[in-house]
């Protein structure tokens, strides 16, 4: 599994890399995203509105990514 580690990055860093990272996944498969950066989960959960993948909030700094599309 890809992992992305953005701990210490602030906005909109963790978003641009985990989608840059992301783009070179196949539909299906998924990402682990780490971010201190408050302003990740609600960033995420628009971002997954507007792109349909889907994230899961594993704990407060970890954030499973599912592509979908």
């Amino acid at each position: 599994m890809n992992e992305v580690d953005c701990l210490g990055l602030k906005c909109p860093l963790p978003i641009i890399l985990m989608a840059t990272e992301l783009k070179t996944l196949a539909v299906g498969d998924c990402l682990l995203l780490k971010s201190d950066d408050p302003a990740t989960f609600p960033d995420l959960l628009a971002w997954s509105r507007m792109t349909g993948n889907e994230i899961e909030k594993i704990s407060e700094t970890t954030f499973m990514i599912t592509k979908k599309s």
